[in-house]
């Protein structure tokens, strides 16, 4: 997929090693963590280096958008977890949507509450 416009960056430090946070990440965002082919409905792997990166990408009627997980070593035993929105809203309908979703905040609100269910994870290893 094209490069897309940045949207935003949202982090958190989630208090576990890149292999923890990259194992607590994949349990909250795959449905099979074993399968990264299992991503949320909407999104597809677009590449992935683990413990470091996970790139999915997916597109409807109203945009086209990309979100990159990428896992900072801050020190041994805690990790900086970055959330990368890039998205492209074409035409009239994209421009409402993007009031919609972006403009209101609430983008912002799902992105920040997903961070923290990966550091809560963390904190509750299955």
């Amino acid at each position: 997929m094209e490069r897309l416009p940045y949207i935003d960056e949202h982090s958190t430090i989630v208090p576990a090693d890149r292999a923890g946070t990259w194992s607590a990440l994949l349990r909250t965002t795959c449905e099979n963590p074993n399968d990264l082919s299992t991503l949320p409905r909407g999104f597809t792997l677009d590449a992935a280096d683990p413990p470091n990166r996970l790139a999915a990408v997916g597109h409807h009627p109203f945009s086209r958008y990309a979100l990159t997980f990428t896992l900072t070593e801050e020190t041994p035993t805690r990790t900086r977890l970055t959330a990368e929105t890039r998205a492209v809203f074409p035409g009239l309908h994209g421009r409402l949507y993007r009031a919609l979703v972006i403009g209101s905040g609430g983008h912002r609100l799902v992105v920040r509450a997903m961070l923290r269910r990966v550091a809560a994870a963390v904190r509750t290893p299955v």
